[in-house]
């Protein structure tokens, strides 16, 4: 992986979309100084400059719909300081073991009925063992039966798992970066930052997308936040899908007490994000109920054209499917109709 830090100046004046892409051709990466100078714009400068790129990219304005379902919920041996899933937390998240590939299968039934395009299965695990990814590929099998979009988020996995999975049919793989590699060890320290850069790649060696974002209040701070989404779009190629979480605090976590980021920043990041990963799909995910309509609308108006869909992410609330429907209609936005999944390879 290529590194992201530059000593480049920081660009200060941008006349046009046009003109920022020569900067970031010549170059053949986002430095960091270029993108602190995206989040320095006028808040209308930088929406502008996102809504472009929004159009040019996506004609159609149309937001896929996903469902995340937690198939191994609770007892993650992991630290992660935002996460009611690890074990050493005191919170009101109990472990409970792998669901039935039946009890899978007619949650994904329920999820197509309501609209959605992609099922993603989430388990709480430091790294999958064998005898889980034969569990997991026939819901993947499954699920991919109902003509959805698949994805799945397991934790590391090695060249041989991620293969299987491909094997299986699976769309996307998520794991994410969390944050800058620098912000990275106030948060974590169970799994370093080259462990995720390296399950991405096997991810990608495997043939699968990537599903890779992170989660921005964490206390870091603007330039951080610019590291982390330079670390993105400088993925070769950058990711297809690229959720953006705002730190919803969970009592008995580490960051039970973090002062919740200014909503106009959040807005910020889902610009900036659209401008330096033109063509990925930008997805509103935890945090949104916290957000409330005004905000989530600006940030469809920022570039966002994905959220995660329904009434529970992994173990947090999330705004009823019906509340979105009538938000998506009021603002006039359509949903993706195709389950086929966008790739970038």
């Amino acid at each position: 992986m290529q590194a992201t830090q530059t000593t480049e100046k920081p660009l200060t004046h941008v006349k046009s979309q046009k003109d920022l892409q020569k900067e970031v051709d010549a170059s053949g990466a986002w430095s960091v100084a270029q993108i602190e100078a995206l989040f320095a714009l006028p808040f209308s400068d930088l929406i502008f400059r996102a809504q472009e790129t929004h159009r040019a990219n996506f004609p159609d304005g149309d937001v896929e719909l996903a469902t995340l379902l937690s198939i191994k919920t609770g007892g993650c041996p992991e630290d992660c300081g935002y996460c009611p899933q690890a074990a050493r937390y005191d919170t009101d998240v109990k472990a409970n073991k792998l669901m039935d590939l039946d009890e899978v299968l007619e949650a994904a039934k329920a999820a197509k009925a309501a609209g959605s395009n992609r099922f993603c299965m989430g388990a709480a695990w430091r790294e999958p063992k064998d005898r889980d990814i034969e569990k997991v590929t026939a819901m993947i099998k499954g699920v991919k039966a109902l003509g959805l979009e698949t994805c799945a988020t397991l934790g590391m996995l090695e060249a041989g798992q991620a293969q299987a999975l491909q094997e299986a049919g699976l769309d996307f793989y998520n794991h994410n970066l969390d944050t800058s590699e620098d912000f990275y060890r106030s948060v974590i320290s169970t799994r370093g930052y080259q462990d995720r850069l390296d399950t991405i790649s096997n991810v990608r060696a495997a043939g699968m997308s990537v599903c890779c974002g992170g989660i921005v209040g964490m206390g870091e701070s603007r330039e951080q936040r610019a590291a982390f989404l330079a670390r993105l779009a400088n993925l070769s190629p950058y990711p297809e899908s690229v959720p953006i979480n705002h730190l919803v605090p969970v009592a008995g976590t580490p960051l039970e007490d973090q002062k919740p980021l200014d909503p106009l920043e959040f807005v910020r990041t889902i610009a900036v994000a659209r401008i330096t990963m033109p063509h990925a799909r930008v997805r509103l995910s935890a945090g949104r109920q916290e957000l409330g309509r005004a905000v989530q609308a600006m940030c469809f108006q920022a570039g966002a054209n994905s959220i995660f869909y329904g009434e529970q992410l992994l173990t947090t609330g999330n705004p009823e499917a019906e509340q979105d429907r009538e938000l998506l209609a009021e603002l006039g936005l359509k949903t993706k109709q195709s389950c086929k999944a966008e790739v970038l390879v």
